[in-house]
């Protein structure tokens, strides 16, 4: 194990993991866009990135975050977090696993984006193989292929999108937001903004700072791929097990009693060993571990979209 876990029992946000690069300046980044709720089939027989690359397409998008629910792959192929065994990086992936048979996800998310030119995506999510294995992971996209039409849904984004560039932080090619086609349009579609957010930060502290200085009071969380330093649920159960991979089932951010805003984030994950867990995430004790990549819509007081 080349990389440690430092807690802080006086404050738990302050779990860290040392990366191998220098921390950037900026710890979110964020683009501006319009975003559009949309949904479409995936058709059967096609890698699931070109699947997804033409269901957006469909609509006019060339970006966007996509909620899975109950979608049959086969061919499929994933890894799952590992250790680093050359402290090049502060974790590392699993070897590629292949299940035989139809793989049925349970639940996941995907960020789709570009890299080295041409459609990518980043997905994370649950599912259960052929022999009833339940199990978890980081989905391939050169490999993975839909063996049932399934309907998914979509939050399509224009002005901005996501490309992978290489990040010296954490040594690793990452998703960052980046402007698309010139500046986001104000017209059709509702304010959206697709974000990413580096590591040893609280996943909750970084989202509602970075509203709160935005003058942006309530929104929904689209989307939501990235890793957290292990898990602290709501509930008091805890993933101790620090390289995790994350997706958010669900989440939102409202006003507090204050008037701040105030995160809610459930999520589905799996850890380094194969644990699996599932739960509403613990304000203030989830640090991202390599990365976190997202879309905001935001949404106003009485959660019209605008």
């Amino acid at each position: 194990m080349t990389s440690t876990v430092s807690p802080s029992p006086q404050s738990p946000s302050q779990r860290t993991i040392r990366q191998p690069g220098p921390a950037a300046a900026e710890r979110i980044v964020a683009v501006e866009a319009r975003g559009r709720d949309i949904a479409f089939d995936l058709e059967p027989g096609r890698l699931l990135v070109e699947a997804v690359r033409e269901g957006l397409a469909a609509h006019g998008f060339s970006a966007g975050v996509v909620e899975l629910g109950a979608v049959a792959l086969s061919p499929f192929a994933y890894v799952m977090p590992a250790l680093s065994t050359t402290g090049e990086n502060a974790a590392f992936y699993s070897e590629v696993f292949r299940p035989a048979g139809v793989t049925r996800l349970e639940r996941g998310a995907l960020t789709f984006g570009e890299r080295d030119g041409g459609a990518f995506f980043h997905c994370h999510a649950l599912w259960a193989e052929s022999d009833g294995r339940v199990n978890g992971g980081h989905l391939m996209p050169g490999e993975t292929v839909v063996a049932e039409r399934a309907r998914v849904t979509a939050l399509g984004l224009a002005g901005a999108g996501f490309c992978a560039v290489q990040d010296p932080e954490t040594n690793f090619k990452l998703f960052e937001p980046a402007p698309l086609g010139g500046p986001a349009p104000s017209g059709e579609g509702t304010r959206a903004l697709a974000l990413r957010m580096r590591p040893n930060q609280d996943l909750f502290g970084a989202l509602e700072a970075f509203c709160a200085a935005r003058g942006i009071r309530a929104a929904r969380i689209r989307g939501g791929v990235g890793s957290t330093i292990g898990a602290r649920f709501e509930d008091g159960r805890v993933v101790e097990n620090f390289a995790t991979e994350v997706y958010i089932v669900d989440g939102d951010i409202r006003p507090g009693a204050d008037g701040r805003p105030i995160a809610t984030i459930d999520v589905g994950l799996v850890d380094y060993k194969g644990g699996i867990a599932r739960g509403r995430l613990k304000r203030g004790d989830n640090p991202v571990l390599m990365t976190f990549e997202l879309a905001l819509e935001v949404v106003d007081g009485e959660g019209r979209s605008g």
